[in-house]
């Protein structure tokens, strides 16, 4: 796997104090949505990424505003990572009409066209052939956009997914898959759906440039991605980026969690990405402990007003149910 102080390197301080901000956005808007959730304050259900952060944040620092990502119904920190706007976000999972769709889709459907996020999905796998389809577009029209899938290792034996590798590699496309692969699909261990559980040789075998790399090293990361971006944005066609993470919740918030011992939970929560992360940036940037916990102080009140703001949009109308389903007869 890739790691450490060579992926380090390339970064400097204010790219370092950015991923670090990343990362603890997504987790504190993660961390507040379950409270919400959990207190009765949210409709519908969500499934939280916390511990995951150090994918997003690496993965997407490689990307440019103009290329795309497709997720899943765990996307909330890739959405976050892309340039989403989290007060859009918090109305959409609250269903307010303030909200990304006015409060139609809830936690597992936001997009936003203008940072390139085309959406999250709840079907798994389902995000895939969307990646596809936004590299095959890309391509065509001469853009030298690049495209980004994330998904699960759960969605790696589904057929679209082998379908979308084999086209992405004929067709050339300018497109990067990333597995977050955190050892479950739903609540099922690797070691019970996949017979191989290195996914990066089910790439390989589409003849595509497969790396593993470890997702809780956000400067690693990082490192193959940049790669990956530049490859598929110079033409060098599609790669597969395997980034081994942890998902500290369950498969959906309220999951009892009873398919996995509290010693495994406990081992994942030590080796933190952000705390990892926060010790890089003392130790080799200098940046002290009250400068980053003024950064928390100020993330945490971004969110605060965006639950603030979120809470006093409007509920989504359901006399508006078929805006946007069907054309304005013309006058």
């Amino acid at each position: 796997m890739t790691t450490t102080r060579d992926a380090r390197t390339s970064i400097g301080r204010d790219l370092a104090l950015d991923l670090y901000q990343t990362m603890m956005t997504i987790r504190r808007f993660e961390t507040i949505a379950g409270e919400l959730f959990a207190a009765g304050r949210l409709p519908g259900f969500i499934h939280l990424s916390i511990g995951q952060e150090a994918v997003a944040a690496g993965v997407c620092a490689a990307l440019e505003d103009t290329d795309y990502i497709t997720t899943t119904h765990r996307g909330h920190g890739h959405c976050i990572a892309k340039g989403g706007r989290v007060t859009e976000m918090m109305g959409e999972l609250y269903g307010r009409e303030g909200g990304y769709a006015l409060g139609r889709s809830g936690s597992m459907h936001i997009a936003d066209n203008a940072v390139g996020i085309l959406g999250a999905n709840a079907i798994v796998g389902g995000g895939i052939p969307m990646a596809v389809g936004g590299a095959l577009a890309a391509q065509l029209a001469g853009h030298r956009q690049v495209s980004v899938s994330f998904f699960g290792d759960g969605a790696v034996a589904e057929g679209v997914a082998h379908e979308c590798l084999n086209l992405a590699t004929l067709w050339k496309l300018p497109i990067v898959f990333v597995c977050e692969h955190n050892g479950y699909a739903e609540m099922t261990p690797v070691s019970t759906h996949l017979a191989n559980p290195d996914v990066t040789q089910l790439a390989a075998a589409y003849g595509m440039n497969a790396t593993a790399v470890d997702g809780n090293d956000v400067a690693a990361v990082l490192a193959v991605s940049r790669e990956a971006v530049a490859r598929a944005r110079n033409g060098g066609g599609p790669s597969f980026v395997q980034a081994r993470t942890d998902r500290w919740r369950g498969h959906f918030e309220g999951d009892p969690q009873r398919y996995r011992p509290r010693e495994e939970v406990q081992a994942m929560t030590d080796r933190d990405p952000i705390a990892a992360w926060r010790s890089v940036l003392g130790a080799e940037h200098g940046v002290s402990d009250d400068e980053l916990d003024s950064m928390d102080d100020r993330i945490t009140a971004e969110l605060t007003s965006a639950v603030e703001k979120a809470e006093a949009m409007p509920l989504s109308d359901p006399a508006g149910l078929t805006r946007f389903v069907y054309p304005e007869a013309s006058r």
